[in-house]
């Protein structure tokens, strides 16, 4: 199953998302998909038209660009996601405002999709991290 996760770039989830035997829809992945097209000539900074166009389909004209341009990138992947994990309470080492207020209207998309999703809190010490991995792994094997 295809599972897209919040913080998209959150290499503990893409772990274990994969050790369980699902496929992660990676932020890593896309933008080297994103960034090898031949029609953006200095990656990572450029975007094509098209990018524009697919930013418009998630957010209106008046969402700042920063917030489009990721959504250009992380649309697609909710669009295709079969489940989700969306992590509350991120460290702010996560991403910049542009990122936390796209991780927000990324939450709201997911959860309009009506798709299987667990919704954790990021741990804080060792305990919570493995009340957070139980979760993860009694929710991943339930999907199959």
């Amino acid at each position: 199953m295809k599972i897209f996760m919040i913080p998209p770039n959150s290499l503990i989830l893409y772990d274990l998302v994969e050790r369980f035997g699902h496929q992660p829809l990676s932020l890593m992945g896309e933008l080297r998909e994103h960034v090898v097209r031949p029609e953006v000539e200095s990656p990572p900074l450029n975007l094509s038209q098209d990018d524009i166009m697919k930013g418009l389909k998630y957010a209106g004209i008046e969402v700042p660009s920063g917030v489009r341009g990721r959504l250009a990138i992380w649309g697609p992947m909710v669009d295709q996601a079969e489940a989700a994990i969306i992590m509350h309470d991120m460290p702010y080492t996560f991403g910049c405002v542009g990122c936390h207020r796209t991780n927000l209207m990324l939450t709201y998309m997911v959860r309009r999709k009506k798709i299987p999703t667990l919704e954790v809190h990021y741990p804080h010490d060792d305990e919570e991290a493995k009340v957070m991995v139980t979760k993860i792994k009694a929710f991943l094997e339930g999907l199959k």
